[in-house]
């Protein structure tokens, strides 16, 4: 497993269609993966700081998690099968659950849970970045600072996760 870095979320065009992009903390690999709205909208919201009046879904998983006793300890984007990527959240350190990436995602940015991914995710999806990219990343987390959840209000269908 390789430790991974969320970049952000963005809205891919022309299908308008989100996608979260990470990044491996040691090596020059990104993975984009396509999501849903309202979970672009759940990680914007976490990465910009964002307190919503009421729990999101991600919040109340934390939060019972939490109030019985427990913690997430670590996400991992495990498998990619038929362009289809699998997840596993990491409870305790030794139970496993199943869970889309984008809502591991979620949660692992609302309590500093840290991310990895498989070394096989990383060989068939990942994207190499040459150095000469540089400046397209910068511009990425450009648009990252200057993007709003509500950018991500409605449209588009599930994606391939």
């Amino acid at each position: 497993m390789k430790p991974l870095e969320v970049m952000g979320v963005r809205v891919e065009m022309p299908t308008n269609q989100p996608i979260v992009l990470l990044r491996e903390r040691d090596g020059d690999r990104y993975l984009p993966i396509w999501i849903g709205a309202a979970e672009a909208t759940a990680i914007a919201y976490v990465q910009q700081g964002v307190e919503p009046p009421r729990p999101l879904t991600h919040d109340l998983i934390v939060n019972v998690l939490r109030d019985l006793g427990h913690e997430i300890s670590a996400v991992r984007i495990d498998s990619l099968v038929d362009n289809v990527f699998f997840a596993t959240l990491v409870i305790d350190g030794d139970t496993e659950v199943s869970a889309r990436p984008s809502d591991a995602i979620a949660i692992a940015l609302r309590v500093g849970a840290p991310v990895f991914g498989s070394t096989s995710v990383l060989d068939d999806a990942g994207v190499h970045m040459p150095e000469e990219q540089e400046d397209d990343v910068a511009a990425f987390k450009d648009f990252l600072d200057s993007v709003s959840p509500e950018d991500f209000a409605e449209g588009g269908s599930e994606g391939t996760e």
